[in-house]
């Protein structure tokens, strides 16, 4: 198996970004979109058979990127999502801090 070549892509119908490589799912990072324009990022995942690639980086990296292109702010609720902006503040300028309003709409995605 190759990872040379990984892809993200947005699947808006299951509000996540995925990884692929070589074709499979190798992980996502779950988000929530609210009415104030954020993207709530809650949950990031890698499949063991993938772990120690750096995939997680880059399919965060990817994801970030994309909502600052849509035009979305950021909520890094989310532990991995928080501590990779921690050292990679090009996104410093489009993150918002995790409210009680945050967590609440985080909730509501869970149990939909």
């Amino acid at each position: 198996m190759s990872d040379t070549h990984p892809t993200v892509t947005r699947v808006d119908r299951r509000d996540r970004y995925e990884i692929l490589v070589d074709g499979e799912t190798a992980g996502f990072t779950q988000y929530v979109d609210t009415e104030n324009e954020q993207r709530i990022f809650f949950h990031t995942e890698i499949d063991e058979r993938f772990a120690g690639r750096g995939l997680a980086g880059i399919l965060v990296s990817q994801a970030l990127t994309d909502t600052r292109a849509t035009g979305l702010r950021i909520v890094p609720v989310c532990p991995y999502v928080a501590k990779f902006l921690r050292t990679h503040h090009e996104f410093d300028d489009v993150v918002d801090a995790v409210t009680p309003e945050a967590l609440t709409a985080v909730r509501a995605a869970q149990t939909a």
